[in-house]
């Protein structure tokens, strides 16, 4: 246990930990086209001290933020952020995508809730050659501002909801993601830095990817070669 905590403290593995999170989900890569991102708290042993004091509410569990980008058909993490508990969603979206499009994924279609609608979001997955099914909000327009795939998207979504709403609803598969995780590894972080709490919640998303390609190994007949795995 001395030695994992010493392990978990360095800095130098997070990294690596990202690598080995994308090589876990690879031996996927001919079975999963279609993604979600969001992101998921996991709480911490300290308490937000600065609550307590600042506004004399009672004493609450500090967060660590996971974002991840999930295949929906097998719920397996192609890529990761970690991050505090107060970042916003969109920033992560576009190294995500990168990280697992890079990395050996075809990705045909991403889903996604309200806080990823961006037109550099769309480029970006238009970029790739995919599709976005990211719903907009009432106050969004459809003006291109140099980004003809919002424009086009904007009107598919005003036109035909049902067919673009049934695109999006696959999102939910992202939370049957974090469930699957915090259900056999929890949702509770044992260590007390920051950069331990990162590479320990990594070791979850990847202890789950594993968990994900034993099952799939025996449900769609797959015999995982890393040796054909582009990751670098």
């Amino acid at each position: 246990d001395v030695y994992k905590r010493q392990l978990l403290n360095k800095g130098e593995i997070t990294p690596i930990l990202h690598r080995l999170l994308l090589l876990s989900s690879l031996p996927l890569k001919g079975v999963e086209t279609n993604f979600a991102p969001d992101s998921s708290g996991f709480r911490t042993s300290q308490f937000n001290q600065y609550c307590v004091e600042k506004h004399n509410t009672k004493k609450e569990h500090k967060w660590v933020k996971a974002h991840i980008l999930t295949g929906t058909k097998t719920n397996v993490i192609a890529s990761a952020r970690i991050t505090q508990s107060e970042s916003g969603d969109s920033p992560q979206f576009k190294p995500m995508v990168r990280e697992a499009h890079e990395g050996g994924f075809n990705i045909e279609e991403v889903e996604a809730d309200g806080a990823y609608c961006s037109r550099e979001n769309y480029n970006l997955i238009d970029e790739i050659g995919g599709k976005a099914y990211i719903p907009f909000s009432t106050n969004a327009t459809g003006k291109s501002k140099g980004s003809p795939v919002w424009y086009k998207m904007y009107h598919y979504f005003m036109l035909n909801r049902d067919e673009f709403m049934a695109h999006y609803h696959q999102r939910s598969n992202v939370e049957t993601t974090f469930m699957m995780v915090k259900a056999k590894f929890g949702d509770k972080l044992k260590s007390k830095n920051w950069i331990a709490q990162k590479n320990e919640l990594l070791c979850k998303l990847i202890a789950h990817n594993i968990v994900v390609l034993i099952h799939e190994m025996h449900e769609l007949g797959i015999n995982p070669n890393f040796s054909t795995c582009s990751c670098n």
